[in-house]
């Protein structure tokens, strides 16, 4: 039985392309402790990647656009982003809609705190509603609930995870309309697939826990979780809840009739999160609610971990952590698993706590995609890890902006290069755009103008981003792109994007697969996007 079913959906990495900083500008940017020694085995770097005439006019238009900010915006936007893999629902809305659902709800706003909470609204409050007309009042809930005018040098840190308890009494009144406003943004920037995180069943989930308690033994634990059908009517409580999102989405979305919104026609999976910071019970029940879920629903796909991984409950149990989900891995192998880790850097944690996160990600919770992973190289033994990454096909999620929010690394400190010199596949994610104050676009764009990528390098993110979602089915892609690129398998090798599929294998394979289903559907959308920009 494999542990790592990703395997045999024949999961691709994206090839480190052209136009990259050379190995030796990389080496001298990182810190000395952090610098291969002199003996270590370098990877090979890949061949060079073959550029079609059509994605060479696209990039010399790329290239041309640099000193037009408004046309190079208009580029991105619609340059074919595939999926967003992670992104955490309640962070992801924008701030003014945030307000404006307060507002409807009749909640109200602590004045010192800037809170959202229920009503009524005595003394220290004020409604809501009043920031429709008091813009003061309104902008002053804008920069509490993001990061939005946030100065420089100040703690972002604290600041950024600090805006969900207060824009908390918000969210989770409204997962279907908070998706519907999500998946218009995601369609508008020209991504066809999302990958979105939430707590299901999250009261259920304590109950079941403090019920259960806690066992040294995972596996005995994990009996008592399923003992008498507990977990599984906890399953059905999360489904029952999923299907009530599904109900509002639809209707907030007005899908189904001539006035749907755009966002109806995007593909979603949900992301089961637990919270890392809660009692040890807590985080494996609602890590093998999950993951149990994942199998009985196609809706859900994954478990993650979440809350920052600095604090010291997720620095105390981050092992035994990795322990749980690697054990729950043994008991569903079906359920998909990404990882937060290696979100942590020099000054925010202890030395020896940067030492081993994304290493026991990988090897001991044995993930399929590493989220953030932004300490790498002051790991210990971290090119071994690299290695491994690359070998399994293990892929990073990169959020830009979080990254320099929360833990103020950028540029060449991060080790997005050096990931792509490794063969690590990588993906680009916004996280919570609506909290950075950014989108997807954004991402794409500072990734070009920070790291000198061109078109075709842009372009194999966007289809790593597809082929490490996790829709089932086979891939539209063969062999491993970080050796060989992206080359169609043989049943589809002879078809043209964009046009009808003439051969019987290729429409069998996007019939069956809905993961290649969408890899074709980008393919169609690089063809319009490189005739119209390729002139």
């Amino acid at each position: 039985m494999s542990l790592h079913p990703r395997n045999a959906l024949r999961r691709r990495v994206v090839p480190a392309a052209l136009g990259t900083l050379s190995v030796l500008s990389l080496l001298s940017a990182l810190p000395a402790a952090a610098q291969p020694a002199q003996r270590e085995h370098r990877p090979a770097a890949p061949p060079p990647r073959q550029v079609t005439e059509a994605e060479a006019r696209t990039d010399a238009r790329l290239r041309a656009l640099r000193d037009r900010p408004e046309a190079l915006r208009a580029f991105f936007r619609q340059l074919p982003k595939g999926g967003d893999l992670h992104n955490h629902l309640s962070g992801a809305v924008s701030t003014e809609y945030l307000i404006e659902l307060a507002a409807e709800d009749g909640l109200c706003i602590e004045t010192a705190t800037l809170t959202a909470v229920a009503p009524p609204c005595g003394p220290g409050k004020r409604p809501a509603a009043d920031a429709r007309t008091d813009r003061a009042f309104h902008d002053a809930l804008v920069r509490a609930w993001s990061m939005e005018d946030f100065p420089p040098g100040g703690n972002g840190h604290d600041h950024f995870f600090d805006t969900f308890g207060r824009f908390g009494e918000v969210t989770w009144r409204h997962r279907g309309t908070l998706l519907a406003e999500v998946a218009d943004t995601v369609v508008h920037n020209n991504q066809f697939y999302l990958e979105t995180m939430v707590t299901p069943a999250s009261d259920g989930a304590k109950r079941l826990a403090a019920e259960v308690g806690w066992d040294d033994d995972l596996a005995a634990l994990h009996r008592k979780l399923v003992a008498g059908g507990k977990l599984d009517r906890l399953v059905a409580e999360a489904r029952e809840e999923a299907d009530d999102g599904d109900a509002e989405f639809r209707a907030a979305g007005r899908c189904g009739t001539p006035q749907a919104r755009p966002g109806c026609g995007l593909t979603v999976r949900w992301i089961s999160q637990a919270s890392r910071s809660s009692a040890p019970e807590r985080v494996f029940t609602q890590l093998a609610l999950g993951m149990r879920l994942a199998e009985a629903d196609p809706r859900f796909v994954a478990v993650n971990l979440v809350q920052p991984e600095d604090w010291d409950s997720s620095l105390r149990d981050y092992s035994l952590q990795m322990r749980m989900v690697g054990y729950l891995r043994t008991q569903y192998p079906k359920a998909h698993v990404t990882l937060h880790a290696g979100e942590l850097w020099p000054g925010l944690v202890k030395p020896e706590d940067l030492e081993f996160h994304i290493r026991e990600a990988v090897d001991v919770a044995r993930t399929e995609r590493v989220g953030h992973g932004v300490d790498l190289v002051h790991e210990d033994h971290w090119q071994r890890t690299a290695r491994t990454m690359a070998n399994r096909e293990v892929a990073v999620e990169v959020p830009f902006s979080s990254n320099a929010q929360i833990l103020g690394v950028k540029g060449a400190d991060h080790p997005f290069s050096t990931y792509r010199r490794y063969g690590v596949p990588i993906v680009l994610a916004t996280d919570d755009p609506g909290v950075s104050r950014i989108d997807i676009s954004h991402e794409y764009q500072y990734a070009a103008a920070t790291y000198g990528l061109r078109y075709p390098e842009l372009k194999d993110l966007a289809r790593a981003s597809l082929e490490y979602g996790f829709l089932p089915g086979a891939s539209l892609w063969q062999g491993n792109p970080t050796a060989k690129g992206y080359q169609r398998v043989a049943a589809c090798r002879g078809e043209h994007p964009g046009l009808p599929v003439r051969a019987a294998a290729c429409r069998h394979l996007l019939t069956e697969s809905a993961k290649a289903r969408l890899e074709w559907r980008q393919e169609a959308a690089f063809a319009a996007f490189e005739r119209a920009h390729a002139g």
